[in-house]
């Protein structure tokens, strides 16, 4: 593992990602990892754990630690915005392909996640370099039970007051099943419909908003798991999601057949 300071000329600003190469590429593919843990802290099992899982696949991972709690928006949706033109920017660097960057988010991991594919205004911040001037979008999304709607009735208020504070009245303009557009990148999502934490109504809202526009997506929800489940070692039938995305990255031409 090798850290990176993503904004290097800048001592106020100590944001770093983290990069796990593998050691038998599969692809010049590379993944952002985004992990959960409802804008107050970062679960590592959904971290340096994933990026353990896609190096296995033969493909590159970053595992962002973007800003949390006491910080508020737009400072973790402009780390993950920075990541995604960090990598372009130094793909050839890396020996990867700047075409072929995914972003991956878990619960609250997986609302920035969806957040970065589909909030297109621009934030403070941005335009400071050269690297700025990269394209934010990345080229797929993986959301893991992730959190996206501000519903009242079956959104996670936790993470959006966390994200938003005083600005938590606003919070459908952070909605990401709102926000979706003709630039939306292509999605492979994954949820249970006995998680007690995230409704899995997040995940067929965000599927039909992606569908509606002509979005590919590809959503597979297990019956059985509770919410965290991340490689669902104890329940061999979940941890299938892992073979399927397999799969799915294969039809994508993001890694070769084994």
């Amino acid at each position: 593992m090798i850290s990176y300071k993503l904004w290097e000329n800048d001592p106020n600003n100590q944001t770093e990602i983290y990069y796990y190469p593998s050691t038998y590429k599969s692809s010049k593919a590379s993944v952002i990892i985004l992990p959960g843990g409802s804008y107050s802290s970062h679960a590592d099992y959904e971290g340096e754990g994933y990026a353990s899982m896609f190096n296995t696949l033969g493909i590159d991972a970053f595992v962002l630690k973007y800003r949390i709690l006491p910080e508020r928006f737009p400072l973790p949706l402009l780390d993950a915005r920075r990541a995604v033109r960090f990598i372009r920017k130094n793909a050839e660097k890396f020996n990867l392909d700047s075409d072929k960057v995914l972003i991956v988010g878990s619960s609250a991991g997986g609302h920035l996640a969806a957040l970065l594919c589909t909030y297109l205004n621009g934030i403070e911040g941005e335009g400071i370099d050269e690297t700025d001037n990269e394209d934010f979008l990345p080229d797929g999304q993986i959301l893991c039970y992730p959190v996206i709607s501000s519903d009242d009735k079956i959104g996670h208020l936790h993470s959006y007051d966390h994200l938003l504070g005083d600005r938590f009245a606003e919070k459908d303009k952070f909605s990401p099943e709102l926000l979706v557009n003709d630039k939306t990148p292509k999605a492979f999502i994954w949820h249970t419909s006995s998680d007690k934490s995230v409704n899995v109504i997040n995940s067929y809202r965000y599927a039909e908003a992606l569908a509606e526009n002509n979005i590919p997506c590809e959503l597979h929800v297990f019956p059985i798991g509770e919410h965290g489940s991340a490689f669902a070692p104890h329940i061999p039938y979940v941890s299938a999601w892992i073979e399927l995305l397999r799969k799915w990255l294969i039809l994508n031409g993001l890694m070769q057949l084994a």
